[in-house]
């Protein structure tokens, strides 16, 4: 008896069980079809085939039966015999897939070769952005399968709940993704054409009465070490992530200077600094009580730098009854109290390490109650009035 014949449904469910292993019944009107059949009783279609390019023999499984009809199976196996014959090779296009990097694998690349070279606190920031919100959203699919519509609709459910983090979504992403073409993992970055949520920039610096009642908050906080950060970002300007990765070895306290490494800067150059006498007094303080650890702000175990600092400055605020005042502010509170001192905007730039002019030229609008106390009492001499009433230029905000 033939051992083939055109395969139908009933065939195929009758079809006698191997001892073991599997056998294969062939299809009498398909070249290379038949339903394969175990001996625990699991049948499955499948076809056989020549790829074109080197007539090497391949076998490409169809689907499960009864979940595809004999019908339906054989049908796409005279599809998969075409596309063979145009060049096709379903199997090892199969292979290749499950052999392309998915977009947790690229992550993570990216984090070895991208990420680890950024400074601290960024790298905390890039971190929690692929781990929260891109690899819940693209982890799984390979590299090569993601689409504008799939990172289009990422940054939509970021905006949802936090609009300007989309952004900063984004562009994690879309460097990523740029990495991943220069690796040769695909050839167009998906990111490209999303349009980012527009961002007003944050004028708010600590007001008087507030720096007051902040001092206040930080020497009766509980945790005394987060409070030294604090104190050191408004004597200094830093960068939070520049005082969390500190390290005594930047320190020079005989000779008041902050030497940050190209490391630890935003703009990826060595930043010096000189110190304040209250800074110095502020780190000598923290220098004596030193338990060993390269850190000037260790973490509980001392072998890492201390990164929590949100909730601490959360309870910091709500004690000095301040709101709407985000830590990086306190840079900004310093830039501010160096224009109330005179100071002009390229001294500025040089205490703050700005790497650009126009960086530091967000802060030229604090110039004009001093600009506007000059020029009356310039008006005064040639007037030769004796003294001239000052008078704060209405619009004025030092709050955003």
């Amino acid at each position: 008896m033939s051992n083939k014949q055109r395969l139908t449904d009933t065939i195929v469910r009758n079809l006698a069980l191997p001892d073991r292993d599997n056998v294969i019944r062939w299809d009498c009107d398909v070249k290379g079809f038949g339903c394969r059949v175990t001996a625990a009783g699991a049948r499955s279609f499948v076809v056989d085939y020549r790829r074109k390019a080197d007539g090497l023999q391949r076998r490409a499984t169809i689907g499960s039966f009864p979940d595809w009809s004999t019908t339906a199976a054989r049908e796409m196996a005279k599809r998969i015999k075409r596309d063979v014959d145009l060049g096709a090779d379903p199997v090892g296009e199969q292979a290749a897939e499950r052999a392309a990097p998915t977009v947790a694998e690229l992550c993570a690349r990216f984090d070895a070769e991208h990420i680890a070279k950024l400074a601290p606190h960024t790298q905390q920031d890039y971190r929690s952005m692929i781990r929260n919100d891109i690899v819940p959203a693209l982890g799984k699919m390979t590299v090569a399968s993601v689409e504008f519509e799939h990172t289009e609709r990422l940054h939509t459910a970021v905006t949802t709940r936090a609009p300007v983090r989309a952004n900063r979504v984004w562009q994690v992403g879309s460097k990523m993704f740029a990495l991943a073409i220069k690796w040769r993992l695909r050839s167009n970055n998906p990111w490209k054409g999303i349009r980012r949520n527009r961002e007003h920039l944050r004028r708010r610096y600590v007001k008087p009465d507030e720096l007051t009642r902040l001092t206040k908050a930080l020497a009766e906080h509980r945790s005394q070490q987060a409070a030294d950060v604090f104190r050191l970002l408004l004597l200094t300007g830093a960068r939070e992530g520049e005082a969390l990765s500190a390290t005594w070895d930047q320190f020079d306290l005989t000779d008041g200077i902050w030497t940050k490494p190209h490391t630890a800067t935003k703009q990826r150059r060595e930043h010096v600094v000189p110190l304040s006498a209250p800074a110095r007094q502020l780190l000598d303080r923290l220098q004596a009580q030193r338990n060993g650890s390269p850190w000037v702000f260790p973490g509980r175990d001392g072998g890492k730098p201390r990164e929590d600092l949100k909730y601490a400055w959360a309870r910091i605020c709500k004690a000095a009854g301040i709101a709407n005042l985000r830590i990086h502010d306190l840079r900004h509170s310093y830039a501010s109290f160096l224009v109330s001192a005179g100071f002009s905007l390229p001294v500025i730039g040089a205490l703050l390490g700005h790497a650009t002019p126009a960086t530091t030229a967000r802060y030229a609008h604090l110039f004009d109650d001093p600009l506007r106390q000059a020029t009356e009492r310039a008006s005064a001499i040639i007037s030769g009035q004796s003294a001239v009433e000052v008078v704060p230029i209405k619009g004025v905000r030092r709050e955003g």
